[in-house]
């Protein structure tokens, strides 16, 4: 645990905030949400299209949200520390490896992301079969604290 995670036991009420979603349902997903548990990813990076296409606000530091597992049960309270907005080529190692995916480099935390972002359930998602990403892409870099681990609840 960093030093700016939370005691997973701290007392959080989840009702009312709003539903962190990483990735789809399955696999990638339990990755991911089994990494924010135990404090290995505290970074995520998301497509500024994805905020503008669902007419959503940035997320800012200080927000809370509720992490859904792959079985759409809340198992986790996040709190945003950090939030940059930046074209993709300009991630830098430190937030990859925030991420929490075990990349050795930019590169492959770059690679995974764009298989993904390229993927035909991520196109279907966001409407476009022939979505791309460059290097000027603008991406959201969020850096988030675990707050409580709602799984003992």
């Amino acid at each position: 645990m960093t030093t700016d995670q939370a005691a997973p036991h701290e007392p959080v009420d989840p009702s009312g905030l709003p539903r962190a979603v990483f990735a789809f349902p399955g696999p990638l997903r339990d990755r991911l949400v089994a990494a924010i548990l135990d404090g290995t990813k505290t970074t995520t990076t998301s497509l500024l299209a994805d905020y503008e296409r669902a007419r959503e606000p940035l997320p800012a530091v200080g927000d809370r949200s509720v992490v859904i597992d792959s079985a759409d049960r809340p198992v986790a309270v996040i709190e945003t520390t950090e939030v940059q907005v930046v074209p993709l080529e300009a991630v830098d190692e430190e937030h990859a490896a925030g991420e929490g995916e075990g990349h050795a480099t930019v590169e492959a935390w770059r690679a995974d992301h764009e298989e993904f972002w390229h993927s035909e359930q991520a196109r279907e998602a966001f409407g476009d079969p022939d979505f791309t990403v460059s290097d000027s892409t603008p991406v959201v870099l969020e850096r988030f604290r675990l707050a409580a681990d709602l799984r003992s609840r």
